[in-house]
């Protein structure tokens, strides 16, 4: 293995190759930092570029959009509480309040540094266990997929700041919408209400910039700006990446659970980082000391999310190269560029193309290291964008995040989603109800229905083997302990509070 490295190494040190890596993660961090455009249209926009080069080049910028595209997310997260992707989602909940608080460069050496941990922790597991992990994930049926949503969809107590019932209504809410358009297995429609452009149901990334960016943006709309104002934040403050020795160490459990998670959520198709990030960071709110402080800005919730969601990346490609089965959106993207060099991935993958997967390993971890040097020297500059006075820039991010929803499929129609979702989020901040709920309901619920249906269609309309199946009953068990931890948690802090 050590031989097969040092070769894939070598054919990725040349220079045309490691211009690729470079430029393919600045382009991403590009497409990644701009709502709406993805680490997916990167790869999908820079594929045909592809086809003229060989496969190990070609593999090269593909991997250097990937990491890029995943990792710029974080940017207008922390700035502007803002996902710029699905991954970024949870990055928002402490990161923002973080730079509200004059820590924007703590908020982003952190997450710099703890992405590019995650990202080198996930690529470590690719190489070493790729071939079993990758077996042990093709037990998992509809079964087990039902019962893992399940068990996440039981997190949202822990995303509900204040009261639960608002939180389950928030993430009812988020179930419902993912619902309308055409039903799974059968694709009768439901909720369309005779609209053609409702068949194929709402986008995930109106939803999720709407309910973000644009609901925010209407309730800072409310306050009275002066147009001398240059901004409501604190000038930052940071010396080197921000944060000191001690506090990184301090993070070394959160960091290595948060990455664990990613790379085993990353390896079951179709979940991918977006539901990754919010698992870890509620995880690590739940194993706090101090979980009432998730959310009013602290290093914790950077680091779950920022390690989580590169970690998966990592584990998205276990099933790829080991099984040619994609992880996410991304991957498929890849697997069509392997096709079309004539690579098939799979078991014989590692044996009959060993040059192009070490050549791949080895891309993977340039890439992480040129992403975090690009961020690394652009921490200042990005910190800068918080004095930009808001009656400038608040406009400029609606229009980005219209261009973003627009892209995606190309239709009109998705604009008038995210002004559907930005109203709706702009009444959840007035009604105080939390929106992360709603988020990972729109995003877990069609992953739930559609293996449900799936599953009870292996049974015969038996619900009993969703229960008893062995992988699916730990998974109940585990999310049965949760709920009740939670409610026992809640219990003794209103005694508590009650006897004081």
């Amino acid at each position: 293995m050590a031989a097969d490295l040092i070769a894939g190494f070598s054919s990725m040190f040349t220079p045309y190759n490691m211009l690729l890596i470079v430029t393919g993660v600045a382009m991403g961090l590009v497409f990644g930092s701009i709502p709406g455009l993805t680490a997916t249209m990167a790869v999908a926009i820079c594929l045909p570029i592809t086809f003229t080069m060989d496969p190990g080049s070609g593999m090269a910028l593909l991997m250097g959009l990937y990491i890029g595209g995943v990792s710029g997310g974080l940017i207008p997260a922390i700035l502007l509480k803002l996902p710029g992707t699905p991954s970024s989602i949870s990055s928002t909940f402490d990161g923002y309040p973080m730079a509200q608080k004059g820590e924007a460069g703590k908020a982003f050496g952190l997450a710099f540094v703890f992405s590019f941990l995650g990202g080198i922790l996930s690529i470590t597991a690719l190489i070493l266990i790729s071939p079993p992990l990758a077996e042990f994930a093709l037990r998992f049926g509809p079964i087990e997929y039902f019962a893992i949503t399940m068990f996440a969809l039981t997190l949202i107590s822990s995303l509900s700041e204040g009261s639960i019932v608002k939180g389950m209504l928030s993430a009812l809410l988020g179930i419902s919408l993912a619902m309308v358009g055409s039903a799974p297995i059968d694709s009768f429609p439901r909720f369309t209400f005779g609209m053609g452009q409702l068949d194929a149901g709402f986008n995930l990334l109106p939803a999720l910039i709407g309910l973000f960016a644009v609901g925010e943006i209407l309730n800072i709309s409310e306050r009275k700006i002066s147009p001398l104002t240059k901004g409501n934040t604190p000038p930052p403050k940071m010396k080197g990446f921000g944060f000191s020795l001690s506090e990184f160490f301090s993070q070394g459990w959160n960091y290595l659970r948060s990455s664990l998670m990613g790379v085993g959520i990353g390896i079951l198709p179709g979940i991918g980082g977006g539901t990754a990030n919010i698992i870890a960071y509620a995880t690590a709110k739940n194993q706090s000391r101090y979980p009432e402080k998730f959310g009013t800005g602290i290093p914790d919730g950077v680091v779950a999310s920022e390690s989580s969601n590169n970690a998966a990346i990592g584990g998205a490609l276990v099933p790829l190269m080991a099984l040619g089965i994609p992880g996410d959106t991304v991957t498929a993207m890849l697997l069509g560029g392997l096709v079309i060099h004539g690579i098939q991935p799979g078991p014989l993958f590692f044996t009959n193309d060993t040059d192009i997967v070490y050549g791949i390993f080895a891309a993977l971890i340039i890439a992480n290291i040129a992403m975090f040097l690009f961020l690394s020297m652009g921490i200042r500059l990005f910190v800068k964008i918080l004095s930009i006075p808001k009656h400038i820039l608040l406009p400029i991010i609606l229009v980005l995040c219209a261009v973003g929803a627009f892209a995606e499929n190309n239709r009109l129609f998705d604009i008038w989603a995210l002004l559907f979702f930005g109203i709706l989020g702009y009444l959840f901040l007035k009604g105080k109800f939390p929106i992360a709920p709603a988020i990972l309901g729109f995003i877990l619920g069609p992953i739930a229905e559609e293996n449900l249906r799936r599953g009870l269609q292996l049974t015969q309309e038996n619900f009993w083997p969703f229960l008893t199946e062995p992988i699916a009953a730990v998974f109940w068990i585990i999310a049965l302990l949760s709920v009740v931890l939670k409610g026992w948690k809640n219990y003794h802090q209103k005694k508590s509070l009650g006897g004081t």
